[in-house]
């Protein structure tokens, strides 16, 4: 019997950039459910809090002061994971028993003065001013360590200690584990293929539209082929980039557009403010600078963890733990929902004019 993605047949997808396999099982969205379900987040963030360590001119814990800046501020974190500093553990280590020395700094950035924005909510001048800032960061802190993760947590749900809109940079003297396979990937693909991976990804979408979120000349957010959690998404430039640093001021004002469009879409799928933990993945850097990298292209990844609705949430648990990643629908059938949402803007609440 001849069957298509958007049936509800459950099958295997090859992820080839971290080279394991999802397994698909759209029929158990039929399923009912009574489980855990999330409770919404507060809606009334107040646009200064002065008990907030994040707002212009307010005291952090180490007793430092905020300036009152209008635009991006980045400091130390005062809680790093990682320290530059940190002793050598040694060599002479039993297989059984490795560890090797973690070094490095980690910054919060906050992408505007006001608490009671988020980067679908800002103006496209203020969101390029925060593009700008991270690759400011990259140049900084990629002149000495091989990695610098840009990260954001978005929300309570997941894992967000603060409302006022920040992202953190942890730039380490080592590769991390997601990094050191998306680069052993990239590079068989390219050996094997004559091309970036990502790069011929990119066109294979554009030309195919089964996957597309949004699109504009220089980027294309899609929901990967392979997607693990319900809806998440791939931004991609459509031109061979491999680091932040090295896009254009057409390719970030277009950037900075996309990312507007992706993030109200996920704010009106259920007319929240749409958790996820996104990130950007790039070339190495540091010592990697003077090496050659044509097999990496720039990305960026959006996880979002709801599945259902604004209360119910995907667990990776269990069969997801021990044996290997699994989803409750398919891409395409994301898309098909995505599609019925068509507001340019946030319509779950209204903002000033001004933001």
């Amino acid at each position: 019997h001849r069957w298509t993605f958007t049936s509800s047949h459950q099958h295997l997808r090859y992820n080839p950039l971290r080279d394991t396999w999802v397994l698909v099982s759209a029929h158990r969205m039929k399923r009912p459910w009574s489980g855990q379900v999330e409770k919404e987040e507060e809606d009334q963030v107040p646009q200064h809090d002065p008990n907030n360590p994040l707002c212009p001119g307010n005291t952090r814990a180490n007793g430092e002061v905020n300036p009152d800046y209008n635009n991006t501020f980045v400091f130390e974190n005062d809680f790093p994971a990682l320290q530059p500093n940190a002793p050598d553990p040694g060599y002479n280590q039993h297989p059984l028993f490795q560890s090797k020395a973690a070094r490095g700094v980690c910054k919060v950035m906050c992408f505007h003065p006001w608490s009671d924005v988020t980067l679908p909510l800002m103006t496209l001048p203020d969101i390029i001013k925060v593009i700008d800032k991270w690759a400011e960061l990259m140049v900084d802190l990629g002149s000495t360590y091989p990695w610098v993760q840009i990260f954001e947590n978005k929300g309570a749900m997941m894992g967000c200690s603060n409302p006022h809109p920040h992202c953190q940079v942890w730039a380490s003297n080592f590769l991390p584990n997601e990094a050191t396979l998306s680069d052993r990937c990239q590079r068989e693909y390219l050996k094997t293929h004559g091309e970036p991976l990502l790069l011929q990804y990119a066109k294979m979408e554009a030309e195919k539209q089964e996957r597309v979120v949004v699109q504009n000349a220089d980027w294309l957010a899609v929901v990967p082929y392979w997607a693990t959690w319900p809806f998440q998404t791939l931004l991609l430039p459509r031109r061979h980039v491999q680091r932040l640093t090295n896009l254009t001021a057409q390719e970030r004002e277009g950037l900075a557009s996309i990312m507007k469009r992706l993030l109200t879409k996920y704010d009106n799928l259920f007319q929240i403010s749409f958790p996820y933990s996104m990130g950007w993945h790039g070339a190495p850097t540091g010592p990697y600078l003077k090496e050659d990298q044509f097999h990496w292209q720039l990305h960026a990844h959006y996880y979002p963890p709801l599945l259902r609705s604004a209360g119910v949430r995907k667990f990776m648990v269990g069969y997801e733990m021990l044996a290997q990643e699994q989803r409750d629908l398919t891409p395409e059938q994301v898309i098909h929902l995505g599609n019925s949402i068509t507001a340019t803007y946030a319509i779950y609440k209204h903002r000033s004019s001004s933001v």
